[in-house]
């Protein structure tokens, strides 16, 4: 039998762009019948209530606004699929059959545990803007798309706990360069610049990132014993809550003893982070975006 895809799609706004996504979910995928679309909208987003579309089966969740983790973990409670995949309504996807080398990447691995992404013609196979992961995985870990985070850092936050893991021993992390899911940002297409961009924070999640690092060694854990072949420990996370404010040259001993004196992850993906953060906090500061 093959195995049920769910899209996991938080929207806001964009009953346009909503709708270009799904025709290009159907108009290249082999099995659209085998493809589930959770659309979470907010209840004062009446425009997106009336959004149908033939050929997907599309489940509408209304809920009151929330934050990007909060509405990706929701519409994760209403996936039945066996795959599920986190996406944008400002994706058009552009290979044919998609769905089926997705299925091809789960086949690959077994058990269950790996972390997919696919190409978005933005960040590559830098960041897993679209993350693919096995209802098995989300199972494992406490929390696959964390509440905390507002509106960024969900893709990283993932991609920091398979680091982990990678660590551990098991590379799990999966690049799929052929599958083409073109990521239509403004920072690409100056004219898609809307509402939905300006309205968030784009550093309003650095901190809590930084916050959530024992969070993510936790969930590592999680995925080692299950590839392990035993049975992730239901702890509890650490609480969710960010770093407060730091001062211009606190950043640095910060950003080192969480990312560079962290030995649980990578040397390479350590220093990354270190200089990324560190960079992006003096960005935030002299450029005056929030």
């Amino acid at each position: 039998m093959k195995k049920r895809i769910s899209l996991l799609l938080p929207t806001r706004g964009r009953r346009d762009l909503v709708e270009r996504f799904l025709r290009s979910v159907v108009a290249q995928s082999t099995c659209p019948e085998l493809i589930e679309v959770i659309l979470r909208v907010d209840d004062d987003d009446a425009d997106s209530h009336g959004i149908v579309f033939d050929g997907l089966a599309l489940k509408l969740v209304i809920g009151p606004r929330q934050t990007m983790g909060a509405y990706n973990a929701e519409c994760l409670r209403h996936a039945t699929g066996e795959i599920t995949i986190a996406v944008n309504d400002d994706i058009i996807i552009r290979t044919n059959g998609w769905d089926e080398k997705v299925r091809e990447l789960d086949a690959s691995h077994p058990d269950g545990v790996y972390l997919g992404y696919a190409n978005d013609l933005f960040k590559g196979p830098k960041l897993c803007t679209f993350p693919i992961l096995s209802q098995t995985a989300c199972s494992a870990l406490a929390a696959p798309y964390p509440d905390i985070y507002k509106g960024a850092f969900i893709d990283v936050h993932l991609m920091d706990i398979f680091r982990r893991l990678e660590k551990r021993g098991y590379s799990r992390i999966c690049y799929a360069a052929d599958i083409v899911f073109e990521h239509v940002h403004y920072r690409n297409n100056p004219d898609a610049l809307d509402a939905t961009y300006t309205d968030r924070s784009r550093f309003g999640d650095d901190l809590t990132f930084i916050a959530l690092a024992g969070t993510r060694r936790l969930e590592a854990d999680r995925l080692l014993a299950l590839v392990s072949g035993g049975t992730p420990q239901r702890r509890n996370l650490p609480e969710q809550s960010a770093v407060t404010r730091t001062g211009l040259l606190g950043i640095w001993p910060l950003c080192a003893r969480r990312f560079l004196l962290d030995f649980d992850l990578p040397v390479g993906w350590r220093c990354y982070l270190f200089a990324w953060m560190v960079s992006r906090y003096y960005f935030s500061k002299i450029s005056g975006v929030p």
